[in-house]
């Protein structure tokens, strides 16, 4: 059985840093355990800003400098740093919630060996995880995408719920 493992944005500005999060934070010992036992192939993503963040839209919009490239805010959080080095796992640098590249990749693999199941934990919910998630369900829509709910936080707790039940109406298995 081939499976994948992503892990959204599991970077210092979501947990420590800029943007603070108190349940990022608490879901970091979960991810990192689900990482070191994972049997598959693992693919890290890294919501990831310029200088010029806030002059875009997504700055204009959340004024918040974060994950600017290569800052200490930008980099994995550091049980999952190692993890990433260790596993030797893939990693997609993503200027936007949801990266194309990464779904496009994930469908060549698929069709180059069939893949059974993608697996997506990580930080936010309602951002970047359903976004990822939507991505991947429709570049290889007959296969198992499945959200560990209890290695996820979203921006709140609301809105977490909200983007677990949106991901469910679009066949996307919750677990948790």
């Amino acid at each position: 059985m081939r499976k994948v493992l992503v892990v959204v944005d599991m970077q210092n500005d979501f947990t420590y840093g800029a943007l603070r999060n108190e349940d990022a934070i608490a879901i970091i010992p979960k991810v990192a355990e689900k990482v070191a036992a994972y049997e598959g192939e693992i693919i890290f993503t890294y919501d990831t800003h310029g200088a010029d963040y806030m002059d875009t839209q997504e700055g204009r919009k959340l004024p918040v400098p974060h994950c600017i490239e290569d800052t200490e805010g930008w980099e994995l959080v550091p049980e999952l740093g190692a993890l990433c080095k260790e596993k030797a796992a893939k990693c997609y640098k993503k200027g936007t919630f949801g990266c194309m590249q990464l779904a496009q990749d994930i469908a060549r693999m698929h069709a180059e060996e069939p893949i059974d199941k993608v697996e997506l934990v990580g930080i936010c919910t309602d951002i970047c995880v359903i976004s990822n998630a939507m991505l991947i369900k429709a570049a290889i829509p007959n296969v198992t995408i499945q959200v560990d709910a209890s290695c996820c936080a979203g921006v709140t707790k609301e809105s977490h719920e909200t983007a677990l039940k949106a991901m469910a109406g679009c066949q996307i298995e919750i677990v948790e």
